[in-house]
């Protein structure tokens, strides 16, 4: 029996509770589920969509686009390997009864779809209504004879040099291509002095050569000096090759993506470090899962290189217009104010004003920390506050995605110097944060910190802190429960939530939670949190469950829950279930969503929609009406089945009441509410832009938080708010 078919026959055993209307077991059919990986590229369209929307400036247009593609890049690198690993047995099929092979064929017609779209909207669109706002992409052959003639001698003086042109022939085997580099192919038929010719084999026959542009050159050349007229590097390069390769007879961009999937092979390995550092080198080599080219490459050169990456036609993908736009990201830089959208304004409380501490803040009440608007300072000041006083004991933090320039290790280096005990948890099997976290680990385990690597076969995803200090003869603990990584940068782009709380039970379960963490030291009672893969998801299935039960009753049953991702059969089914028994859901999910909203007899009271717009939505909510005693948790969970039982995840209840209620009734209720940058999921599987109706006024939830964040408590109950940009 497949492992697909296990776990639907779990979720049947489970269901003994009510009875239900739907079959007896779910089939592995579409009838029920969306497919996981069709429900992502829907997704990508919406973002591709916000390339498209003429209300928005020029710049903000381009944006997206350039999101695009880094987005369909890191899906390339990190999924698609893995799908041609199982289309060898036909009869393993996903949950919506698709094999692998049936979704490598949709994904790629797909990617065909956006792909053109995207280039559409950046050749036929954005550059040539840049271009009347003054920022111009050029080609060099339109360039004055003056323009180009500077731009030779750039190109004598600052790239020529940097360029290493190698050749494919007998002695000359194909070159190693770097994953995300950018190439040009060249076809030459090279002539060469008499003498050396001599003592060469010699052929008519044009040989390929390879040109990688080293990634550290500009890809937009300014033409002048006010920063308004560019030319693509490659273009610059191709114009001016025959002055050092002048038998060059054609010459094409081409990049290739490589498999980045660094799943531990050995889960017995004796050193983590160790292990994710060799697989990061080894990243580098992994399988060439696309190879994007020029659709001006002849079909001789293209043949070529499928020849010698060992690839097939299917992952070849043929570009009309510039590739690799995910650098257009830096015309975005550009300082022009008038096309891109206005700056969000951030808030830093006037009680975190300085001149009272964070932990007497915290001791009066509950904080609640919406991130972007409010400053994420509030939360390294808090650290470095600890850092320096001297009640403060022990500090324990579990870092996901620290970034390469992040304020928060050399704080808890300083900790250690202070004498303060540091606990570390530093999870290096963060996709692509890899490097830094390794760094920093090797950093912090040399300044005395006590390190923690994760557990072998399970990741630590949870972004959690705990304070220890010493009060009155007395431990206090003080804890930052939240849904975002502690990355300043990442927290500006970012929408999370984070609680401050001195709550004892908190603390208490928080503190259990290292000890799993650092000495395996597992326990089943934790008091509040909901901690995966240990209690949560009993505990999130039984809060739904007594949603369908309180409808059946005739009390008051509502769910409201805002993830990222959505793709577990329990959770599915349980949700089907309280639809069918009367309670009203809205789901707020940002990318995958295998549930199919809106099906009468099925689903016909759940609603689904994702927001896209000016920020990365990240964080996660879940409110349960429960009879009108309602609970409400954030964390760092979504709905998946890898968060839910292949890592370690925090969700903490909210019971202050007056966060509870901003949380409901002005958080959740903005992106219910949002009529400006809303989708709504079609029983399809479609996408359908919600649209203010005849008299109602837009409201754009991302814009409308920084007008109202949640309010603080202080001594007056009454707190200013400064804004800061």
């Amino acid at each position: 029996m497949s492992q697909t078919a296990n776990k639907i026959d779990s979720i049947e055993q489970t269901e003994t509770e009510t009875v239900s209307v739907l079959p007896a077991r779910l089939p592995r059919s579409s009838e029920y589920l969306f497919n996981r990986e069709l429900s992502l590229m829907g997704f990508f369209k919406r973002v591709l969509h916000e390339g498209f929307d003429t209300a928005q400036p020029l710049l903000e247009r381009l944006k997206f686009l350039a999101i695009l593609s880094s987005i369909l890049d890191e899906y390339f690198t990190t999924h698609i390997k893995s799908l041609k690993g199982k289309r060898d047995d036909p009869n393993k099929l996903t949950a919506d009864g698709m094999t692998a092979e049936e979704q490598l064929t949709a994904l790629r017609e797909r990617f065909l779809q956006m792909i053109e779209m995207q280039m559409n909207g950046l050749h036929k669109e954005l550059l040539p209504a840049l271009a009347e706002q003054g920022i111009t992409i050029a080609s060099y052959d339109s360039l004055t004879d003056v323009e180009r003639q500077t731009l030779s001698e750039y190109f004598k003086s600052k790239i020529y040099p940097l360029l290493a042109p190698q050749a494919v022939d007998s002695s000359h085997p194909f070159p190693y291509i770097s994953g995300d580099s950018l190439n040009l192919g060249l076809m030459v038929k090279p002539k060469v002095n008499d003498r050396v010719a001599r003592r060469l084999y010699q052929t008519d026959k044009a040989i390929f050569m390879r040109i990688k542009i080293p990634p550290f050159v500009e890809r937009f050349i300014p033409v002048g000096e006010d920063l308004s007229k560019f030319v693509l590097v490659e273009d610059l390069i191709t114009s001016n090759i025959k002055m050092f390769l002048p038998e060059a007879e054609v010459c094409c961009p081409f990049r290739i993506a490589r498999d980045a999937d660094n799943t531990l092979v050995n889960e017995e390995t004796k050193n983590l470090l160790e292990t994710m550092t060799e697989n990061l080198k080894q990243r580098r080599f992994g399988a060439v899962v696309k190879l994007e080219i020029s659709c001006a490459m002849p079909k001789e050169m293209v043949d070529f290189l499928i020849e010698s990456l060992k690839i097939s036609e299917e992952d070849v993908y043929l570009i009309n217009g510039a590739l690799k736009v995910d650098d257009f990201m830096d015309l975005y830089k550009l300082q022009r104010p008038d096309l891109k959208s206005e700056s969000l304004r951030v808030s830093r409380p006037a009680v975190f004003n300085g001149r009272e501490s964070t932990f007497d803040i915290i001791k009066r009440g509950d904080v609640l920390l919406h991130h972007p608007y409010h400053a994420y300072d509030i939360v390294t000041d808090f650290i470095a506050e600890a850092v320096e006083d001297p009640d403060v004991l022990a500090i324990k933090m579990c870092v996901y995605r620290t970034g390469a320039n992040s304020p928060i290790p050399p704080l808890l280096m300083k900790a250690s110097a202070n004498g303060k005990q540091v606990t570390v948890l530093i999870e290096l099997k963060a996709r692509f944060d890899e490097e830094p976290n390794i760094e920093w680990a090797k950093r912090l385990e040399g300044a005395g910190v006590h390190v923690i690597y994760g557990l072998i076969g399970m990741k630590t995803h949870c972004k959690t802190t705990l304070i220890m200090r010493r009060e009155d003869g007395e431990i206090r603990r003080y804890a930052h429960i939240a849904t975002g990584n502690y990355n300043p940068y990442t927290a500006a782009l970012y929408t999370d939530l984070g609680l401050l709380t001195d709550d004892d039970a908190i603390g208490e379960d928080a503190a259990q939670v290292f000890n799993f963490l650092s000495s395996y030291s597992q326990t089943d009672n934790f008091r509040k949190l909901l901690v995966a893969p240990i209690n949560l998801r009993e505990k999130m299935l039984g809060f739904i469950k007594r949603e369908t039960a309180n409808a059946r009753k005739g009390l008051p049953a509502r769910i409201i829950a805002k993830m990222n991702r959505f793709a577990d059969l329990q959770f599915t089914r349980a949700l089907y279930e309280a639809s069918q028994a009367g309670v009203e859901i809205d789901l707020i999910v940002r990318g995958i969503c295998l549930l199919r909203p809106g099906v009468e007899g099925l689903s016909e009271n759940i609603r689904v929609r994702n927001i896209v717009g000016q920020l990365l939505e990240h964080s996660r909510a879940y409110y349960f009406e429960n009879g009108g005693a309602s609970e409400m948790y954030i964390g760092s969970s979504d709905w998946m089945t890898r968060n839910l039982d292949r890592r370690i995840e925090v969700l903490t209840p909210i019971e202050d009441p007056e966060i509870k209620r901003y949380l409901k009734d002005e958080f959740l209720a903005a992106y219910l509410r949002d009529n400006v940058k809303a989708a709504r999921l079609l029983p399809d599987g479609s996408y359908e832009k919600v649209s203010a109706a005849s008299g109602e006024e837009e409201f754009n939830s991302q814009l409308s938080f920084q007008d109202s964040p949640p309010s603080f408590q202080n001594d007056s109950n009454v707190v200013q708010f400064e804004a800061k940009h």
